[in-house]
């Protein structure tokens, strides 16, 4: 009599709790998030600042007292200062906007599923053109209206990028509507804005989170590429699209001024993405 066959052992390397290759771009993010919200007691010195004097020194030279470690622009402000503030620039607008865009695309694809009818064919066919619009485009025409500046940025990409929350919202919706449990509350007369927020939410918050993840380093994007339009946050406040913009100008004498910035955007979104990956594996379950 042969012996039973023996269940196969889960792959530890999939299942593993210890996202290993997650570890060092976590801790880079880290380092960004603290790099920003520390900025005035990181920064060398005062980001505005010019010394036309000190114009265009490679990094580690010293003028006048100060040593630019990462070179200086055109008009003398120091690199690493510009480099630090821009972080909390692309962090705050990356994290409003998704912030918002995240709670207003929520709450239409949570009642269009809840409430069906004419309620959910005008929020679906309002994602739809939103959605038929190229994002970037939409954002560049909605900046030019309104006027280039911080809060402008947020609110226009704010704006453009809920229709993709509405989205998940509606579709997990529809699904943990026709639970045993919520329709038991309906029946029990509870009201349609208790189920969504003690019924519904809870159930989608983890789908609605995956999204918010990959969301962030696209919004990181296009607030620099907004700046480096001129349509973004404003000079003299440092920001890396701005900075690229500027450097392209110098990138035969002066590399350092594009350089810097946009490697700190590379590992910044980089950084965003991976872990944004990491915590889809973890709570998707389609992706198991």
């Amino acid at each position: 009599m042969s012996a039973a066959a023996s269940p196969p052992r889960p792959n530890p390397v999939r299942h593993s709790s210890i996202p290993w290759a997650v570890v060092p771009f976590g801790l880079i993010l880290l380092a960004l998030v603290l790099m920003a919200v520390f900025a005035p007691l990181i920064a060398p010195v005062d980001p505005s600042t010019q010394n036309l004097l000190a114009r265009l020194k490679a990094p580690g030279t010293e003028a006048r007292g100060v040593v630019y470690h990462l070179g200086s622009d055109e008009l003398g402000r120091d690199v690493l200062s510009r480099v630090i503030y821009g972080a909390r620039i692309s962090l705050l607008v990356a994290f409003a906007s998704v912030i918002l865009s995240g709670i207003f695309g929520s709450i239409l694809g949570m009642v269009a599923a809840f409430q069906r009818g004419w309620v959910e064919t005008i929020i679906m066919r309002l994602v739809d053109i939103v959605l038929s619009v190229p994002a970037i485009l939409l954002a560049i025409i909605t900046v030019a209206v309104l006027g280039p500046s911080l809060y402008n940025v947020v609110i226009v990409l704010a704006l453009t990028r809920w229709p993709r929350y509405a989205r998940v919202a509606y579709g997990q919706t529809l699904s943990v509507a026709n639970m045993p449990y919520v329709r038991l509350a309906k029946f029990m007369g509870a009201g349609w804005f208790r189920l969504l927020w003690r019924h519904v939410l809870p159930n989608i918050a983890g789908a609605l989170i995956v999204v918010a993840t990959l969301e962030f380093g696209l919004m990181v994007l296009f607030e620099a590429g907004l700046s480096f339009l001129g349509l973004g946050v404003q000079p003299p406040t440092a920001s890396w699209g701005a900075m690229l913009s500027t450097g392209r100008n110098y990138v035969g004498n002066a590399w350092w001024i594009a350089t810097f910035p946009g490697l700190a955007l590379f590992l910044l979104v980089l950084s965003i993405n991976l872990i944004g990956d990491h915590v889809r594996d973890r709570l998707d379950p389609r992706s198991r």
